[in-house]
């Protein structure tokens, strides 16, 4: 008997592992496919705009066969038009710009340093989240956000080839998400509707998809028309919006199986992985002593924020946990809505 219950616990041990290295494995393969989709010669197509609006559109069509056509799973109730045009309307426009400005980054910065910016992601939210109400001003939080600004900077100032196009993309980027983030924790908050991933994405993506056509018709879709040269082969094109779906199901996955706080910490791994493989893989990628001391100043400030922020999250988990089942404290399957996609970009 405790031989089957040692052996049982063995197989959930190595399931949840799975599904961390699946996840770390998915991100950074799909923010690599992106960048070669994007700057590849034998691809040649340029346009961050029509392909993350591919990519949105691609995710409306499996959600609407998911829950309507072949009802594996079943939308959740408690949507209404004002939720819908007060709360998602802006979740799915923050969503479409993080990915706009994310994927067009690549065109001008290299993964590495973009992976770096995204690192001033808590400072972004944290103020903006004050501004919002939502977060409270401590000497603590103020410590913290300044390693992780003292740390992008010292990060950017080792970096040798620097354009700050991207940079200025990136950081839109960023405050893009951290906007999204805001707006999802309103959601929750204040309306109190939870959805799960596929309702979530069910209701986000077609916003997406529709915030993201405008600037298509009028900023990609003329050069694209005037130039014979771009490819897209479908097989391609259909594994890409693919790999994109399964990224957004695999943080689902993760944080049903462990916790949010088990999430951030794994996208903290996932980042210095994207970091490190992309300067041996990409020919634009040089990473100096001051771009890796850099950025360890920020992981590690980033690591401090996740700490200071999901500890009464974790805490009360716990507490929940160990009056049911002590051999499931770290398990979170009320969280309903993914932390972070932005990995898709």
């Amino acid at each position: 008997m405790q031989e089957r219950k040692k052996s049982k616990e063995w197989m959930e041990g190595a399931i949840t592992y799975f599904y961390l290295l699946f996840y770390i494995a998915i991100s950074s393969g799909q923010i690599f496919f992106n960048k070669w989709v994007l700057s590849s010669k034998d691809i040649n197509f340029p346009y961050p705009v029509a392909l993350t609006l591919l990519h949105m559109v691609f995710s409306s069509i499996v959600c609407f066969l998911i829950t309507k056509v072949f009802k594996v799973m079943k939308v959740e109730e408690g949507m209404t038009s004002e939720i819908y045009l007060t709360s998602v309307v802006p979740i799915g426009a923050m969503f479409a710009m993080t990915l706009w400005l994310g994927n067009s980054a690549y065109l001008y910065i290299s993964v590495a340093f973009a992976q770096m910016l995204k690192a001033i992601m808590p400072v972004a939210v944290f103020l903006l989240g004050a501004a919002a109400g939502l977060e409270e001003l401590s000497g603590r939080m103020f410590v913290i956000m300044s390693i992780i600004s003292i740390g992008v900077v010292v990060a950017s100032i080792g970096e040798v080839t620097i354009s700050w196009v991207g940079v200025v993309y990136q950081m839109g980027g960023v405050i893009a998400e951290a906007l999204r983030l805001i707006f999802i924790e309103i959601f929750l908050k204040k309306k109190g509707v939870r959805l799960n991933l596929i309702s979530m994405m069910y209701y986000v993506s077609p916003c997406s998809a529709l915030c993201l056509f405008v600037p298509w018709i009028f900023l990609e879709k003329p050069k694209m028309d005037s130039s014979g040269s771009w490819n897209f082969p479908p097989l391609t094109l259909f594994l890409n919006c693919m790999c994109t779906f399964i990224l957004n199901l695999s943080v689902f996955l993760v944080i049903s199986r462990t916790s949010a706080l088990t999430a951030r910490v794994t996208g903290v791994v996932r980042d210095w992985v994207v970091v490190l493989l992309s300067a041996a893989i990409f020919a634009d990628t040089k990473l100096t002593f001051i771009n890796i001391i850099g950025y360890g100043i920020a992981i590690a400030g980033v690591v401090a924020y996740n700490n200071h922020k999901l500890k009464p999250v974790s805490h009360s988990v716990n507490s929940q946990a160990g009056g049911t089942n002590s051999n499931s404290q770290e398990k979170d399957p009320g969280v309903q809505i993914p932390l972070s996609t932005k990995a898709s970009s």
